[in-house]
């Protein structure tokens, strides 16, 4: 038995330790907004959250996973829609296919939470996952206006005299 949290639900899970946490998201818990692209952790269409940090599912054990937070695409924002890199991707129009684009919302998502402010270079190097349709124009702008719109929120949202 395994137990892990998912989107801030605990499960406890009669599945072998070595199973990809990719297919236990997908096929146990019915989470298909992580993706299966290549299964060898090159593409990173299956990105989640573990603990906070970006990992590749299809590569990822179960066992690795135990008693840590994962978060999919479907557990980023409460109602699936309002995280600042979905309304950024809305916005831009960033999907052509939309295939990858859970895992590059995980990516971005997990740079904007290590570097609130990320400049060009730091997107470039954090960006490494694949998309075939090449909207990697569109997905940066879209990283640049979501790390924005963090900065004016937590700046409306701080009291008199409070700094950063």
């Amino acid at each position: 038995m395994t137990t892990l949290t998912v989107n801030g639900t605990r499960h406890t899970l009669d599945i072998e330790p070595d199973t990809p946490l990719l297919w236990v998201l997908r096929d146990q818990l019915n989470l298909t907004g992580t993706k299966y692209g290549c299964g060898i952790a090159q593409c990173g269409a299956c990105t989640v959250h573990v603990g906070g940090q970006a990992m590749r599912a299809c590569v990822t054990p179960l066992s690795a996973v135990q008693d840590q937070e994962v978060t999919t695409i479907e557990g980023l924002s409460d109602d699936g829609l309002s995280h600042p890199l979905q309304v950024a991707w809305r916005e831009i129009d960033v999907p052509q296919c939309g295939y990858c684009q859970p895992g590059q919302i995980m990516a971005a998502a997990a740079l904007l939470a290590s570097n609130p402010s990320p400049n060009e270079g730091d997107i470039a190097s954090s960006m490494n996952n694949l998309c075939r349709c090449g909207a990697y124009v569109r997905i940066r702008q879209a990283i640049v206006n979501a790390a924005s719109t963090q900065s004016q929120n937590q700046s409306q949202n701080q009291g008199p005299g409070e700094t950063s």
